[in-house]
């Protein structure tokens, strides 16, 4: 007896999810940001040394360096760069933009930090290192305002700049680019002292962070410089997506004529799966880069592959003389563990990755975990659910809507 119902539901399923890709994959698309070797830009490679003597390069370092390059960055105009550092020693710059000036941000964030204290008249009076390691943090008033505190390790030089300039005010430079202008209100004696004005949380913590990068200076030697022309990148997006179309041209196919309805439904579900994980990466605000397609490309293998085993064991349950309804139970129970541990191996290789890699690797190993999740939800439990809907319609009972021929079956 034919189950409409069931049928019915799984054209809605279908229609839907037809409906969402042909309607948003455009938009969703171009709300993903391409890395520099797909849009062209380029980048630099950074040693990073202390300016001073005693002073060691740790991640703390490394952090408070690679957040003064990128405040560097933002103030030549170039939005979302992307820094990370590399242990022991290196910073990595990645600024994915045609647009800017190379040579004068490359300068910019090459001059050393240096943090001054200056008087009403311009005069220095105290500097960037008369700021304890980690001087500067957010505090908080009587009314739970946020404020700056700032701790001075030379505490009678303060003292004394402060009562020479009470009730003054004393402007905090960062190179020559003045950051705040607060007046003094009392002399600081025991090397402690508050910035107060009208901060939130986040603007008190940028401003901390700005001064801990100044009382931490570095020299930065540049080790490598790579541009990317536009058309290169284009070239690259171009080739990638011409081979992507191919690929999946082929393995529509060949799902098809192998496993027929099955196949038709892995079709439609590897089509979800790619709308789902630009849609992730929409989300995550995530750059693309060539070593993330390739991790997108080894995950629609293993999404493909995720299906395959299934069906495989469907047609060897036919083939043993079992109904459809039985095959499939049968089927899906015997291949989800072995699904689920190719799953979880390539997770676990992927968080090695991640850890040991530089950033380019680092790229390959948060898509390609990404991909397999969301390949476990479409293509493992969402193919099944809509494989389900058909069996049970009952509309399909021969085994030639299966891939198997009446001949093969109780041969096994």
């Amino acid at each position: 007896m034919i189950k409409w119902g069931r049928f019915l539901l799984f054209l809605v399923v279908v229609g839907l999810l037809a409906t969402l890709v042909s309607t948003t994959t455009k938009q969703v698309a171009g709300n993903i940001t391409l890395g520099l070797d797909l849009q062209g830009g380029f980048e630099i490679l950074y040693e990073v040394e202390p300016l001073e003597a005693g002073h060691k390069v740790d991640l703390e370092l490394l952090k408070s360096t690679a957040h003064m390059i990128e405040k560097r960055i933002n103030i030549g105009g170039v939005a979302e760069p992307v820094i990370s550092t590399e242990l022991p020693n290196r910073i990595r710059v990645q600024i994915a933009s045609q647009s800017a000036d190379q040579d004068k941000l490359r300068e910019l964030i090459g001059k050393p930090a240096v943090l001054t204290f200056r008087d009403e008249s311009g005069k220095i009076i105290l500097q960037g290192s008369d700021l304890a390691p980690n001087g500067a943090a957010v505090g908080y008033d009587e009314l739970k305002r946020p404020l700056v505190t700032l701790k001075f390790s030379d505490v009678k030089k303060v003292e004394e700049v402060t009562r020479a300039n009470l009730y003054k005010r004393m402007a905090i430079y960062l190179d020559e680019t003045m950051q705040t202008n607060p007046t003094i209100q009392a002399v600081i004696t025991n090397g402690s002292a508050q910035i107060t004005g009208e901060y939130t949380q986040e603007t008190a913590q940028e401003l901390a962070d700005l001064l801990n990068s100044g009382a931490m200076p570095a020299k930065l030697t540049e080790k490598q410089v790579t541009s990317v022309g536009a058309s290169l990148g284009a070239l690259a997006l171009e080739k990638t997506l011409y081979a992507g179309y191919i690929g999946a041209a082929l393995i529509f196919v060949f799902m098809l004529i192998v496993y027929r309805m099955p196949g038709m439904i892995a079709n439609i579900t590897l089509a979800g799966f790619t709308y789902f994980c630009m849609l992730v990466l929409d989300w995550m605000d995530a750059t693309l880069t060539l070593p993330g397609i390739a991790g997108f490309i080894l995950a629609v293998g293993m999404a493909v592959d995720a299906n395959i085993i299934t069906y495989e064991r469907i047609q060897e349950e036919i083939r043993s003389g079992k109904t459809i309804l039985s095959a499939f139970r049968a089927g899906e129970r015997r291949s989800l563990i072995t699904i689920i541990d190719a799953h979880v191996t390539t997770l676990i290789a992927t968080g090695v990755l991640f850890y040991f890699g530089t950033s380019s690797v680092q790229g390959f190993a948060v898509v390609l975990a990404m991909t397999i999740i969301v390949s476990v939800i479409t293509n493992v439990f969402g193919s099944r659910f809509l494989l389900w809907l058909v069996v049970r319609s009952n509309m399909f009972k021969k085994p030639f809507w299966f891939g198997v021929k009446e001949s093969e079956i109780g041969e096994l």
